[in-house]
């Protein structure tokens, strides 16, 4: 138990390397680093809203499959076995690309360009979108198999993307030092959540009732914009950052775009061993993992979880096809509430790595929450609507949101300045790990 206790113990391994050591309590005074220090810049507007920017581009294009789901569904009804796979399938291929793109990404950190990986991630998911909106246009009259096929393809493309984007992403935002950076990406990555909920939620009220049997055959049109839509959203993030890595070879890091004439090369990396950075951040890289790891039981419940109100003369709002679309966006609202909560350092955990391990750990009780409320329509236990947007969902996304963002922005303060870029490489290897896992074990959840 001794030596148990000494691994996970953080007084010397979490000690921050570049400041003195203090009471945790005390850890605003150093936060943020003053503008002056040699190896951060001083915080500016503008870039803070590319990282944003960055962040909802990051999980933008993936939450176009999801949103595309009634043109698939349209598309494999004449395949009983694509049509009851093809969710797994995406599933699946995404999760192996993303995990297998971003642990080969996190090792290679030798003359890594990480500003390169981001620009070369954006140009692919450019390509993959624009072909698969032009898929529905050209591609109607081909087979189900050779449809599947493209599919899994593109879902492969977008996956390795999107790998990329993260690995350079968060590796380069952990080079400036700021926590508010990466906080930024943390929100855009929130807000990509809310809005296709609430895209999907107009949408289906958008139709008139007696008209939605007819919704499938114009499927291929909100596919279509879906799609050309994930393509527009990556090339606006690929023109601001490449105007960001202008400025930044030009030294224009002040609120006032004035150049600031610098001596001071940036921090050289250096390349780190995976496992050593494991045993610097190992309490903040384990709370990402298990973050992620109860994170994906949700999706499983939310798709089959209906309202307690049932009956011929249920209002709309509580009727399947917008009832549960609401319930990803009360989950996708406290998520994103969170994440911009952090930006104030007195709300912040980041540099608390035994209560973020805690949070982590706690947040399984949110689980048996789930068989409490209306599952597939078997009844509920407790017979409240409120109880299950508010309590369970909001609560659910409000924890994950605080949670990743803390554990995402202290990762730079546990390591030396030449180590950032690779601790934030690695935080992000985490990150996938515990999606990949977290999905892997929400079959068995799906199947109970």
């Amino acid at each position: 138990m001794e030596r148990i206790r000494r691994w996970f113990a953080p007084t010397l391994a979490y000690e921050p390397i570049e400041q003195p050591a203090v009471a945790e309590d005390e850890y605003e005074r150093l936060v943020p680093a003053t503008p002056s220090s040699p190896s951060i810049p001083a915080f500016s507007r503008p870039v803070y809203w590319v990282f944003f920017i960055l962040g909802v581009s990051m999980l933008w294009a993936w939450n176009m499959f999801l949103a595309a789901a009634p043109f698939f569904h349209h598309r494999f009804q004449s395949d009983n076995w694509a049509l009851t796979h093809y969710q797994s399938s995406i599933l699946t291929v995404s999760t192996v690309t993303n995990l297998a793109s971003v642990f080969v990404l996190a090792k290679l950190q030798e003359s890594a360009s990480y500003p390169r990986r981001i620009i070369v991630s954006l140009f692919i998911n450019i390509a993959i979108f624009t072909l698969l909106a032009f898929s529905t246009l050209v591609l109607k009259d081909v087979s189900v198999t050779v449809y599947f096929g493209f599919l899994m393809v593109m879902v492969c493309g977008a996956s390795m993307a999107t790998g990329i984007n993260q690995n350079g992403v968060f590796a380069f935002v952990s080079g400036f030092g700021r926590e508010e950076y990466t906080q930024a990406i943390m929100s855009g990555q929130g807000v990509a959540g809310v809005l296709p909920c609430l895209a999907q939620i107009l949408s289906v009220l958008a139709v008139p009732e007696q008209g939605e049997e007819q919704a499938p055959g114009s499927s291929w049109k909100s596919a279509f914009a879906c799609f050309i839509t994930a393509t527009g959203a990556s090339a606006l993030t690929l023109v601001s950052f490449v105007w960001l890595t202008k400025r930044q070879s030009l030294h224009v890091i002040d609120d006032n775009s004035e150049s600031i004439n610098t001596d001071t090369d940036p921090t050289p990396t250096k390349t780190v061993s995976l496992w050593s950075l494991f045993t610097r951040l190992r309490l903040p890289a384990i709370s990402i993992y298990l973050c992620f790891v109860v994170t994906m039981m949700y999706p499983v419940y939310t798709s089959k979880i209906e309202s307690v109100r049932s009956g011929p003369d249920t209002p709309r709002l509580f009727q399947p096809a917008v009832f549960i679309p609401l319930s990803f966006f009360f989950w996708n609202t406290g998520d994103l509430l969170t994440r911009m909560l952090v930006l104030n350092p007195r709300f912040s955990l980041a540099h608390h790595p035994w209560a973020l391990l805690i949070l982590a750990i706690a947040r399984a009780g949110f689980i048996p929450l789930y068989l409490l409320c209306n599952i597939s329509g078997r009844g509920a236990i407790v017979k409240s609507d409120f109880f299950y947007l508010f309590i369970v969902q909001t609560l659910f996304g409000a924890t994950n949101g605080y949670l990743s963002s803390c554990c995402m922005m202290g990762a730079s303060y546990w390591v030396s300045a030449d180590e950032r870029e690779p601790a934030g490489g690695f935080m992000s290897l985490m990150l996938v790990g515990g999606l990949a896992t977290g999905s892997l074990l929400s079959f068995f959840a799906a199947g109970a």
